[in-house]
Parts: C-alpha cells; sequence; structure tokens
C-alpha cells in the first residue's frame, strides 16, 4: 500500500492534543508512521511537502517533521506533468500547494491521499471524478484498513 501524507498530517502530531479530535488523528498518523517503518507501507513523499516544512517558523517543529519525512521511501521531484495536472486542480479552486500534493500522489499512482484539511477532503470528494485520487482523513481511513 503506497500513502502521501500532505502537511497537515504530519503537522498534525504536534499540534494541541486536549482537543479530542486532534489527538485522535495524531494517534492515526503515529499508527500509520509505524506501519511505514515496519514495511507494511509505503510513504511516498514530494519535494512539494519538504519546501512547505521548510516554512514552517517553529524551527523545533520543523527539524521533528523534517525527521519523520526521512522515513519515506521516495520524494516525488515535480516535472511538466505535475505542473499541469496542479493547473488542473486550481481551476477548479483547490490552493497551489493543494494542487500540488494532489498532482504529486496522481501522478506516482499512490493508493491514499491523506489529509486532516477539511476543506481540501470536501473539495476532493466533490471533484472525485476528475482527482480519480482516494482522499481521506487519515483516522477515517485507518479505521477501515484495519
Amino acid at each position: 500500500m503506497e500513502l502521501y501524507l500532505d502537511v497537515c498530517c504530519l503537522n498534525r502530531p504536534f499540534d494541541d492534543q486536549n482537543q479530542e479530535r486532534i489527538h485522535l488523528e495524531s494517534e492515526a498518523i503515529m499508527t500509520i508512521l509505524r506501519r511505514i517503518e515496519t514495511g507494511h507501507w509505503t510513504w511516498l513523499n514530494s519535494s512539494v511537502v519538504l519546501y512547505e516544512v521548510n516554512q514552517i517558523p517553529n524551527s523545533d517543529r520543523k527539524h521533528r517533521i523534517l525527521k519523520m519525512c526521512g522515513k519515506a521511501a521516495t520524494v516525488l521531484k515535480l516535472n511538466p506533468e505535475i505542473y499541469a495536472i496542479a493547473e488542473c486542480l486550481n481551476k477548479l479552486g483547490f490552493k497551489s500547494y493543494d494542487g500540488l500534493h494532489l498532482a504529486c500522489a496522481k501522478q506516482a499512482k499512490v493508493d491514499i491521499f491523506l489529509t486532516t484539511d477539511d476543506r481540501l477532503l470536501k473539495k476532493a470528494k466533490n471533484n472525485q471524478d476528475v482527482i480519480q485520487l482516494a482522499v481521506d482523513n487519515p483516522l477515517h481511513w485507518l479505521q477501515e484498513v484495519l
């Protein structure tokens, strides 16, 4: 199983854990990362994720997330096809980074794109016919696959 985690997922374990939803999503992401470490699943990362993570102002958080990114099997590099897919997604109203993340995942033909961003998730589900990529919240997805 090949996964793509957006930056919202990677940030979740470092968000305020006092909120029940955030805590549960964090646990799901940590479980997913453990399964990646044990070789059950494969994480495909991208240069877009790495760029976005490097923009995080909190140096401790940035360092910890970059360390997590080292668990990815592959870092997808941007290419003209990814830019073309992202441009089509931007025309549908996806934000530029969201479009690039989805385009990377689509080109890599991952099994699932995971995000904790409710707006991105809703927009992706509403445009499933165009995206043709499984997109889900990590907690919901993990409950289904386990």
